[in-house]
């Protein structure tokens, strides 16, 4: 595949395929019909054969070449394979997508500090374990980082001190950065404000700019509730300090937080969770 898309990437070549595309020629035509010299329409005609997308044999004192399907409509099937990958619904390109409209809507909306204050979102996910261990997950640092993060990223860092005045530090780099060396995606300080184990959670936690300086804090209440086939989490994310460089933080906070307790929900049940989400300005 590789050679076949060397051998396309030439415009030149790429005119001869489409003049063999309509029948098999002579060299002398092609190079005519291509507005070339004919020992560079050669050299052309060779590196695509090479690469098996033409073949050819003499007739008499010319050489005629043709052109090859097969490779070609390999390459489409691959094209095609790629696009339906990128486009597969529920998939990250839509979630890329969805994305882009919410950043470029928040930008627009920041245009002085405290813009965003406020502003409030919920979400809710009945869970398949019961309220301790669900608990677990939500405050040990080891399990928190489990799920603490959407799939494309990963923890580096993560501290969180499930008692009043407890210190939280959440790290996360790139998902695919094995090594560290990539810059961190994100660095966020915050308090773990009231404990109710197995009942309550709340905590406070500010995403830091690339400066160091907070982007807003959110104030974070997490409610849990014993049911029969496990527990029902509620959970209610408000802003407030918005700075106007915080735009980008908050566009992702449904989509991402979502899905990361969309994580949490698989991570407790293998796969199987009930997802509500929804919005409030």
């Amino acid at each position: 595949m590789d050679a076949l898309l060397a051998a396309l990437a030439d415009p030149a070549r790429w005119r001869l395929v489409g003049l063999l595309a309509e029948r098999p020629r002579p060299v002398g035509v092609l190079a005519q019909l291509a507005g070339a010299r004919q020992p560079q329409t050669t050299k052309h005609l060779q590196a695509l054969e090479r690469a098996g997308i033409v073949t050819s044999q003499r007739s008499g004192q010319r050489r005629i070449y043709a052109l090859r399907a097969a490779p070609l409509r390999e390459l489409a099937a691959a094209l095609t394979r790629l696009a339906d990958t990128a486009e597969q619904a529920g998939g990250s390109r839509e979630t890329y997508d969805r994305y882009g409209l919410s950043l470029h809507a928040e930008r627009l909306a920041a245009k002085e500090p405290g813009w965003a204050d406020g502003r409030s979102f919920r979400f809710h996910r009945s869970l398949a374990a019961g309220p301790e261990e669900v608990w677990r997950h939500l405050t040990e640092d080891s399990l928190l980082a489990r799920w603490w993060t959407p799939d494309d990223l990963h923890v580096s860092e993560l501290v969180f001190e499930a008692r009043p005045g407890g210190r939280i530090v959440h790290e996360y780099r790139d998902a695919e950065d094995a090594d560290g060396s990539d810059l961190v995606a994100g660095r966020a300080l915050g308090v773990v404000e009231d404990v109710r184990p197995g009942e309550r959670l709340t905590y406070r936690l500010s995403p830091l700019l690339p400066d160091g300086g907070l982007a807003f804090t959110a104030h974070l209440d997490l409610d849990l509730q014993p049911a029969d086939t496990g527990t029902e989490l509620d959970v209610h994310f408000r802003i407030s300090d918005s700075t106007i460089n915080s735009a980008d933080f908050i566009a992702g906070i449904e989509i991402g937080f979502g899905q990361s307790l969309d994580k949490l929900a698989a991570t407790l049940a293998a796969g199987t969770h009930t997802t509500t989400t929804r919005s409030t300005k």
